[in-house]
C-alpha cells in the first residue's frame, strides 16, 4: 500500500471514530435527560453574566437566612444538601443555588476559574444581606475570600480547602477536556458509574450507602448534561485552586465560624483542620464514621450543629471558639 493510500485510510478511520464519539456522546446525554431539581422547594433563577443560575429556596423568608453552597467536583450541584435541606427549612429561610457550571445553571464552555467563583459567590450572598452561609470543600475557600465584603452572619464550612487540584495548573489538561469529541470521551470515562462510584466510596462516605441508593444515577445524570465538561475541566486541572491563605483570612475575620470535619475525611484530612482551627481560633466539629460529606451521611445531626447545637454521641468539639 502507498504511503497515499495509508495517509487515506487513516483519515478515514478517524472520521469514522469521531463520528463514533459523536454519536456515544448524544446517546448518553439523551439517556441523561433533563435534571429534574435535587431539592423541594421553590424553584429560582439568578441572572448572572448572561448565565441562569438556578436555585431551590424554602421556609419562611421572615427567618433566619441560611444558604448552602455546594463543593466543586464533576458531579457537584445543589443536592449535595439533600438531607439537610428540608430540615433546616422547618426554623430557617434557606437558599440552595447550584454554582454556574453545575447542575440545573447554565453551563457556558467558559475557561473557570477561582476569580469567577468568588465574583458569583459575592455577588449571590449579597443578595440574601445578613445570611448564615454554609460551604463545602472549596467553595468554603472561596466564601472566606469574599466574606470581608459581605454582611455575614455566621459562617459553617465543611472541610474547607483552598487547593483540589495540581500547582501549578496544567493547561494541557483543561485543554484536553475542553476539546470537542475527545475532550467529551476522557470526560465521560472520568464520570463514568464506575469512576462515580469510586470516588463516593473512597473519598465521599465512610459508608457508600448513606449517599442513597438513587444518588449516585442523578451524577451520573448532572454530569452528562450539555456542557458539563467545562467546569470539571478547570477543576481537574487546577485552575479552580484559590489564593485565599485560609488560616489568616479566617482569624482576620469578625465572623463566627464552625469548622466540620468527617474524622476519615483524607482530602483534605481532619489534621489540615485541626490546624486551621487552631491557627483561626474556630470551633472544629467532628463527625464520627464520615469522611468529606458529614453532611449527608449525618443530616440531622448536622442540621443541629448549623443550629447551634452539639448532638452528644456523633460529633465531638475538639478546639472551642476563642472568644
Amino acid at each position: 500500500m502507498s504511503v497515499r493510500s495509508k495517509l487515506s485510510a487513516t483519515a478515514k478511520y478517524a472520521v469514522l471514530g469521531a463520528g463514533v464519539a459523536v454519536a456515544a456522546t448524544k446517546a448518553l446525554r439523551a439517556k441523561a435527560g433533563e435534571l429534574e431539581p435535587p431539592l423541594e422547594g421553590m424553584q429560582g433563577t439568578f441572572r448572572w453574566r448572561g448565565m441562569d443560575v438556578a436555585y431551590t429556596e424554602a421556609g419562611d423568608e421572615n427567618d433566619d437566612t441560611v444558604v448552602l453552597l455546594h463543593g466543586i467536583n464533576a458531579a457537584g450541584s445543589a443536592g449535595e444538601w439533600r438531607e439537610a435541606f428540608a430540615a433546616l427549612s422547618k426554623d430557617h429561610h434557606v437558599i440552595a443555588p447550584d454554582l454556574p457550571g453545575f447542575g440545573r445553571s447554565d453551563r457556558p464552555p467558559l475557561r473557570y476559574s477561582a476569580a469567577l467563583y468568588e465574583d458569583f459567590v459575592r455577588d449571590f450572598l449579597a443578595e440574601f444581606g445578613d445570611a448564615h452561609v454554609v460551604a463545602s470543600s472549596l467553595t468554603g475557600a472561596y466564601v472566606v475570600g469574599v466574606a470581608d465584603d459581605l454582611d455575614v452572619a455566621e459562617l459553617t464550612l465543611v472541610c474547607p480547602t483552598a487547593v483540589a487540584g495540581p500547582e501549578p495548573p496544567k493547561t494541557a489538561i483543561r485543554e484536553l477536556i475542553r476539546a470537542p469529541v475527545v475532550g467529551d470521551a476522557v470526560f465521560g470515562l472520568l464520570t463514568s458509574k464506575p469512576s462515580i462510584d469510586y470516588f463516593n466510596a473512597d473519598h465521599g462516605y465512610w459508608d457508600p450507602d448513606k449517599a442513597g441508593e438513587d444518588w449516585p444515577d442523578y451524577e451520573w445524570r448532572t454530569t452528562h448534561q450539555r456542557g458539563a465538561r467545562f467546569a470539571p475541566a478547570s477543576f481537574v486541572s487546577g485552575f479552580l485552586n484559590s489564593d485565599v491563605d485560609l488560616a489568616g483570612a479566617l482569624a482576620d475575620l469578625d465572623v463566627p465560624t464552625t469548622l466540620v470535619w468527617g474524622r476519615e475525611a483524607d482530602l483534605p484530612p481532619l489534621s489540615e483542620g485541626r490546624d486551621l482551627a487552631d491557627a483561626a481560633g474556630c470551633e472544629l466539629v467532628v463527625f464520627d464514621d464520615a469522611m468529606l460529606l458529614p453532611h449527608v451521611e449525618f443530616g440531622e445531626q448536622f442540621v443541629a450543629v448549623v443550629s447551634g447545637e452539639r448532638p452528644d454521641g456523633t460529633v465531638t468539639v475538639e478546639q472551642e471558639n476563642d472568644e
